[in-house]
Parts: C-alpha cells; sequence; structure tokens
C-alpha cells in the first residue's frame, strides 16, 4: 500500500469476523496478494473484503450496502475501528485491519480519492477485544425467533421499523444461486428495508415502554441520537462501575481443575449434554480460571439441566477444598436436589448435608458444627443457610437456585461477609433487574435454549374457564396413565376445589376407566404452603409414586419438582399469576418424551388488557427454550423504568431496551480495557 501525504492509492477493507479479529495489522499487509487471489475462489473472503483502488470504478450503493453486510456500525461520525458514516459521496470508514480510519470520495462510482484521517488506534489487540466482545453480546441481543408481523425491531444502522415478513427473491436468470430470503421491515412514508436473513447481528427486538416513533430510512437523525445516547451512557457506565467497584476490585486464587474427579461425575450424567450446557461449564471454568470472583447466572427453562451445571461447579469447588452453599426457595426443592446431589457423588470422596426446618435442633446443631469444622464441602438448604449461626470454615461457593425468588437484601447476605464468594445463580425466567445487569455486563449470563434429545414443547391452551374442559383434560391424562397438576392458588378454599374436582371426576371418569381398564380412579391430594413440612414431603413422596395422581395445589409446585409422569396442568385462573411465574409453573409439566399440555383458565367476564397481554405472551413462548424471552417481554410489560430509573427511561424508549443495553454493555468493557 503506497502514501503519499494522507493520499492512498489502494484500500482493503475486511469484514468484522473473529477469524479476521484474530489476525494482526502487520498479517494483512504480508498476505495482501494471497487475500485477493482467495477472494476469487472462496465464498467467505468474496463476502467478507472489499478492495478499491482509486479511479476504479466502483457501484456507490452495493459499497455501502457491503459494508453493512460486513457488520460494519453506520455512524454519524467515524470515532472508532467497525464504524463507517456517509455525507453525499464521502465514506470515512474505519477498517478493522489498519489503525487508521480513511476517507473515500466517490464522483458518481468512481473512486476520485482515498485518503487517510488523523483517527487512530493506539492498541491493537485492546480494539479487537472489544470488537470480539461486541459480536458476542449483538448474538444475546439479536434473538429475534418467532417475529409476529406488527412487531417493532431495531435496525443498528436505520433505527426502529415495523416487521413486515420474510420474503424471498429468486436470483438473476442465468445465475445458478439459490433464493435469497430477507427480512422486510417497514419505516415512515411507507420506506421498506430488505436485510438479508443471516444479518441477525443487526437487528434486535424493541423492548420499551409504549409503542415508539418508527424512524425515517435515509435521515440522520438516527445517527445523532444514537451518539447522543452513547454519550449518556459513558457516564452512566462509570457510575455503575464505581458503584459495583468493591466487586470490581476483589480477587481471590484461581481455581485449580482434577480432570479425574471430574470424569468421574460427568459419567453418571444419564443424558447427552446438549451443546448449551457444554458451552455454560466452559463459560464457569473460565471464570474460575480468573482470580476476579464469578457472577453468572445460567438461565435455562425448566428441566433444560441447569442442577447438572450447579452439580459439576460444586465438585469444582470442593476439588479446590472449599465448600459450596445451594440455597432453594422451598424445603420440597432442597430435599429433592439433596437426594439427587447424595446419589451422583456417592462414588466421589464429597460430603453432602441437608440442612432444613424439617430436622430437629440436634441434628441442625450436629451439621452446623460440620460445617464449621470443614467437614462438609456442599450444604444445601433454604433461607436456614443464610442464619447467622451458620458459620463456614472456607466457604467459596454459593448457588442460588430459582434466582428470582430471593430478595437482594437475601443474595448479598453471604457476599457481604465475604466479597471474593463465587456467585452462580440458575433461573428459568430471571427478574428484570438481573436481565438488565447481564444484558449490561454487569452480571454474566449463559443461555440453555437447547432442549434436551427428544422433549417436546408443551401444548399451552388459553381458555374462558369451563368445567367441561377440565374434566376432559383429566380424563385423557388419567386414560393415558399420566398424572394431573390442577392450579387453585387460594388456600381458604382449596378444599371446595379438591370436591368440585371428585365430583368431575365421579361425573365424567369412570366410563372412560372401564374402557381403558380397572383401577384408574382419580386419586386426588392437596398441597399449600401452610401445612407442616413433614407433610407436604409426605404428598410430594405419595404424588412421585403415583399413590396419587391429581395434585391440587397452590404456586407452592412453582419450584423444581421433576415429576416426568405428569403431563397436564390445569391452572383455573391464570390471570392472578405474573408472566415469569405462569411460565415457570407451566414448565412443571413436559420434562420427559410425553407431550405436556397447560391449560390456562381466565374468568371470562373480567380479562384486564394487561392481563390479556400477559396471556399472550404466555402463548407466543410455547417454543421450547423461551425462559429468557419470557424474561424480556415481563420486564417490558413491567416497564423498565422500575429497574433502571426515570433518567434513562427516555433513553431506552428511543433506541429499544436491547439497543441501549448493548451500549452499556460496549462502554462498560472499554472503561474496564482501558484502566
Amino acid at each position: 500500500m503506497s502514501i503519499t501525504d494522507n493520499d492512498v492509492n489502494q484500500i482493503l477493507i475486511v469484514g468484522i469476523t473473529p477469524y479476521f479479529l484474530d489476525k494482526e495489522v502487520f498479517w494483512f499487509q504480508e498476505n495482501l496478494q494471497d487475500i485477493l487471489n482467495a477472494q476469487n475462489s472462496q465464498s467467505f473472503f468474496q463476502d467478507n473484503i472489499i478492495f478499491l483502488e482509486k479511479n476504479q470504478n466502483y457501484n456507490f450503493s452495493q459499497f455501502l450496502r457491503k459494508l453493512d453486510e460486513m457488520g460494519y456500525e453506520k455512524v454519524f461520525k467515524v470515532q472508532e475501528p467497525g464504524e463507517f458514516s456517509q455525507r453525499g459521496g464521502i465514506v470515512d470508514v474505519f477498517p478493522v485491519n489498519i489503525k487508521e480510519a480513511v476517507r473515500l470520495d466517490f464522483l458518481g462510482n468512481k473512486i476520485d480519492e482515498i485518503k487517510l484521517l488523523d483517527i487512530k488506534i493506539d492498541d491493537e489487540k485492546k480494539s479487537k477485544d472489544i470488537l470480539k466482545k461486541r459480536l458476542k453480546s449483538q448474538k444475546l441481543f439479536s434473538d429475534i425467533k418467532g417475529l409476529k408481523t406488527g412487531q417493532y425491531l431495531v435496525h443498528l444502522d436505520h433505527g426502529v421499523g415495523k416487521f413486515v415478513e420474510v420474503k424471498s427473491f429468486d436470483p438473476p436468470v442465468g445465475q445458478n444461486l439459490n433464493p435469497q430470503k430477507y427480512y422486510v421491515l417497514e419505516y415512515a412514508n411507507e420506506d421498506k428495508l430488505y436485510i438479508p436473513l443471516g444479518l441477525e447481528r443487526k437487528l434486535s427486538r424493541y423492548v420499551g415502554f409504549y409503542n415508539p416513533k418508527v424512524s425515517r430510512l435515509g435521515s440522520v437523525l438516527w445517527q445523532k441520537t444514537k451518539r447522543k445516547i452513547k454519550e449518556e451512557v459513558e457516564k452512566l457506565a462509570k457510575e455503575l462501575l464505581e458503584l459495583y467497584g468493591q466487586k470490581e476490585a476483589t480477587q481471590r486464587p484461581p481455581y485449580i481443575f482434577d480432570e479425574d474427579l471430574e470424569s468421574e461425575l460427568s459419567s453418571g450424567f444419564l443424558y447427552q449434554e446438549t451443546p448449551d450446557q457444554i458451552q455454560a461449564i466452559c463459560d464457569i471454568k473460565n471464570d474460575l480460571k480468573k482470580e476476579k470472583p464469578m457472577d453468572r447466572i445460567i438461565c435455562g427453562d425448566v428441566g433444560f439441566g441447569k442442577t447438572e451445571i450447579a452439580m459439576r461447579t460444586s465438585l469444582m469447588a470442593a476439588s479446590n477444598n472449599k465448600q459450596t452453599a445451594i440455597i432453594c426457595p422451598t424445603t420440597i426443592l432442597a430435599n429433592q436436589h439433596f437426594n439427587n446431589f447424595k446419589d451422583r457423588f456417592k462414588k466421589l470422596p464429597v460430603q453432602i448435608a441437608l440442612l432444613s426446618r424439617l430436622q430437629t435442633k440436634k441434628e441442625q446443631k450436629k451439621i452446623i458444627e460440620k460445617i464449621k469444622g470443614g467437614n462438609i464441602d456442599i450444604v444445601i438448604g433454604t433461607h436456614r443457610v443464610l442464619s447467622g449461626d451458620l458459620e463456614f470454615k472456607n466457604l467459596q461457593l454459593l448457588i442460588i437456585d430459582d434466582e428470582q425468588r430471593f430478595g437482594v437484601k437475601q443474595k448479598e447476605k453471604l457476599r457481604k461477609s465475604k466479597p471474593s464468594l463465587d456467585i452462580l445463580s440458575l433461573s428459568a425466567t430471571p427478574i428484570p433487574r438481573t436481565v438488565y445487569l447481564a444484558l449490561s455486563s454487569f452480571k454474566n449470563i449463559s443461555l440453555i435454549q437447547t432442549p434436551p434429545k427428544g422433549r417436546m414443547a408443551i401444548k399451552t391452551k388459553i381458555l374462558a374457564y369451563s368445567q367441561k374442559i377440565i374434566k376432559e383434560a383429566i380424563k385423557f391424562e388419567l386414560k393415558r396413565n399420566g398424572q394431573v397438576y390442577f392450579l387453585h392458588n387460594r388456600v381458604q378454599t382449596i378444599e371446595k376445589a379438591k370436591e368440585n374436582i371428585k365430583k368431575l371426576a365421579a361425573k365424567g371418569l369412570p366410563h372412560a376407566y372401564r374402557q381403558a381398564g380397572a383401577g384408574r380412579q382419580a386419586k386426588i391430594g392437596i398441597i399449600h404452603g401452610r401445612m407442616p413440612e413433614d407433610q407436604l414431603i409426605k404428598i410430594m413422596d405419595d404424588f412421585q409414586k403415583e399413590k396419587i395422581n391429581v395434585l391440587v395445589a397452590t404456586t407452592i409446585i412453582e419450584n423444581g419438582i421433576d415429576l416426568p409422569n405428569v403431563n397436564t396442568i390445569i391452572i383455573e385462573d391464570s390471570t392472578k399469576l405474573g408472566l415469569s411465574q405462569a411460565y415457570q409453573i407451566k414448565g412443571r409439566v413436559g420434562r420427559s418424551y410425553t407431550q405436556g399440555f397447560a391449560y390456562l383458565f381466565y374468568p371470562p367476564k373480567s380479562l384486564t388488557p394487561l392481563a390479556k397481554e400477559r396471556l399472550d405472551a404466555l402463548k407466543e413462548a410455547e417454543e421450547l427454550g423461551s425462559g429468557y424471552k419470557v424474561a424480556l417481554c415481563d420486564l417490558e410489560i413491567r416497564g423498565a423504568g422500575n429497574i433502571l430509573g426515570k433518567e434513562q427511561s427516555g433513553s431506552i424508549n428511543q433506541v429499544g431496551l436491547n439497543l441501549y443495553s448493548q451500549m452499556l454493555s460496549e462502554a462498560v468493557e472499554k472503561i474496564r480495557y482501558n484502566k
């Protein structure tokens, strides 16, 4: 590349891909001819390279489109690698393969001038690390599966538009190519934008407080808006980093991993790990290799294998002679985890204890003494684990199951006593505050969205209350030897609900039982949170052993009871539940390879607009792995302002929560890298 007084005769611009981001600047200079040769025969290089020469003809519109497709972000003024701006026929672009920005001056389709600009990077590695982080965060923010016509999307370069459809176009006659599919977005003045499938990283769902103003295509207003919000976000990032300063500065020794012990534990896993589970375990290992304490949330649907990840992480702590505390929201869940952990760790030199109110004072005291002496490696319990009389010898790992069920004060109690604590949170639908912190780079998040092999999506039916349908649903499930949850969320009238189910069974079920064979009667039980805990455990044990096949319950069943034979759930009044809670409870069925059904009833005469919005969101989240999407939708319905404060709400509404959080995440990373 020849340079004279900042004039350049030729320029290579490469796409923002991991392959190119791993190369240093001199690599592109040394291998220029090989790169150009590869462009002639290899589709990857054809799609991710622009090579321009002075006085060359190059279609101007095609050039701008190619920059967009290669991942460059359109901005008002270029400042960093990976950006470009356009004013008339002048395009400023900062290629990721050189250390300064360039200006391209087009006269029509002819490149009249190429000049280097006085906009440079000091640290090439730092710059590329930030771009790699951006690629990862874009993947998180750009989940646009299951789009519906009329939903709002945000395009990184063009602003807020309405999704119309996915449209297919045939290639030009004579070209042996497959049809190209495009997302079609509608902007102001009925202008349309076509985005090729595969460029989802430029798109994100709009999450805000009310319907946004649709942008005008070709206007500089969107670029100015982004620039203004980026400046605000940088200030907020500094404030938040100061707020989290102690946590950022805390250190602990990196973990050492025992591959033999890990192999022994993983060999007892009865299923094939999903790719998302494997990635989550890798993420955790990478966290624990560092000196900075881990703070990671594992977000995955009920039954997608979060507990397995908790087991393997607990072993990593135990193999470093550190203790783990696992806190669960209910005694039932703590009891189930204890039994599962005991079974899986039985061949390993790891001591596990349960600490709950089910035990006598004497038993509790004995366990507490063992924990204090370091003779217990993993303790599983409810809020009892947070009690003041419990001292650990060398606690290092805190695992919070169903983190949305614990308040901030509860979660911070152990962390305050030991700032270097590693924290792993598990959730199907994390609370909005956690989602926001994860989106904004203050918590790390691993998404488990791949269902276990053979798992089927739960068929969700949203209906006006009908005793006839309830009778048919129970009859169908019992006829196939299954079990039923019936959710009635009022303790005062739960006995009456049980009697109603009994009457329905007496009216509609005997004939079906005679058809299917003897012994299939409706054996009905009740469970609710005001029962003595030993009675709760007994009823759940009877339900697990199929001595009960219809369980009338309150929302106590929300947390973690894994019963593969329960494949129908009937929610008597789903309007009384929050969105995330209803989704979590719905996930109590369909835990095996049998088709699960969820009947969500509502009172036909008193359905509020907000309740209808929640029910619509639940219906849309029918596909497997939708928990994270539900959490975002919950955040949207509640209003992100409750979490973020009024100062940010206006900016969020202009660009949407996803893009706002992406900007904040990038600002946080830049400040961290520059420290």
